[in-house]
């Protein structure tokens, strides 16, 4: 498949996600919502990654906000080579979204729980994170832990002990054996974890086995082909400074991804773990889906049942 067929693929299928989004929460209209989720996309994703999930949740009665966080989706910002192809200079130019803090991303997260809050008749809304989502989600519990009713990980980074998602990367249980040729250039001097969307059929590949290995390529396409190349690199290495009196205090649920080859199911279980005798008085629940890293992708109705089943 060239580059042409690949992206008209792309727009075909990124065009009818937001539209199924937008029906379902039509039909919803005019009834008072179970409950309020807000939904924390992972690294290079955006809210548009989220659209199965959040129509499968309206269809269940309940109230949706998916955002994108600075730096993603229509707020991102690309380096000049990813835009012009220039896949040596793409190894080495420094991105226009260094300065990008986690700081900066939970404060967004808690400006949008404050709103949902408001909107929800003050109902503490649903936080849920996916991947290095999860750091975000945490920072947001340690700064407003008065606006969440419960935190949801799903697949995703709760970085207690060591305090960031890369405190991680190189432990033992992270291992998988995927994906690890994804990633371009110098973190460091770039000022971002970088991919590259756009590297051609083998690389798409790749990053399917990766990341979204349990969907088909012709329906991955999109997912793929939205995704920012940059991910700040302070979502990776800065600390979420959770304690227990106030991010320990919320309510909060894992949800394991059992064939995850992006963040590994005996790293999840470390986390949970972790977490657990950080507060003893407050363990996580626990649920299980047989899925890859993306089942908000691959599995939105059954990823829809576990979170409205949620106390």
């Amino acid at each position: 498949m060239n580059r042409r067929d690949l992206m008209k693929t792309a727009l075909l299928g990124a065009g009818m996600l937001p539209m199924q989004g937008a029906l379902a929460a039509a039909s919803e209209r005019g009834k008072q919502p179970r409950r309020s989720f807000l939904l924390v996309h992972g690294a290079w994703h955006n809210a548009l990654h989220w659209a199965r999930l959040t129509e499968a949740l309206s269809a269940r009665g309940h109230q949706v906000v998916a955002i994108n966080l600075p730096g993603h989706g229509l707020n991102a910002r690309f380096p000049s080579a990813y835009v012009t192809g220039d896949a040596a200079k793409l190894l080495e130019e420094r991105s226009p979204q260094a300065d990008l803090t986690l700081e900066d991303c939970a404060v967004a997260v808690v400006t949008a729980l404050e709103k949902l809050r408001q909107g929800a008749g003050g109902t503490k809304p649903v936080l849920v994170g996916h991947s290095v989502g999860g750091a975000v989600i945490t920072r947001a519990g340690e700064l407003a832990p008065q606006h969440i009713g419960r935190l949801v990980y799903l697949s995703a980074y709760c970085p207690l002990r060591l305090g960031s998602p890369s405190g991680y990367n190189e432990l033992p249980e992270a291992r998988t054996g995927y994906g690890e040729t994804l990633f371009l250039g110098d973190p460091g001097k770039l000022g971002a974890v970088r991919i590259n969307p756009r590297g051609g059929t083998d690389y798409l590949e790749a990053l399917r086995e990766a990341y979204y290995q349990d969907v088909p390529l012709a329906d991955f396409l999109p997912f793929a082909l939205s995704l920012t190349p940059d991910l700040p690199l302070s979502l990776w290495t800065a600390k979420v400074g959770a304690t227990p009196a106030r991010w320990g205090r919320i309510p909060r649920s894992y949800l394991r991804c059992t064939q995850d080859r992006a963040l590994a199911p005996a790293l999840q279980a470390l986390m949970i773990r972790e977490a657990n005798a950080f507060t003893p008085g407050n363990a996580f629940t626990v649920e299980s889906l047989e899925a890859s890293h993306s089942p908000f992708a691959s599995q939105p109705e059954a990823l829809a049942a576990l979170l409205d089943g949620l106390r």
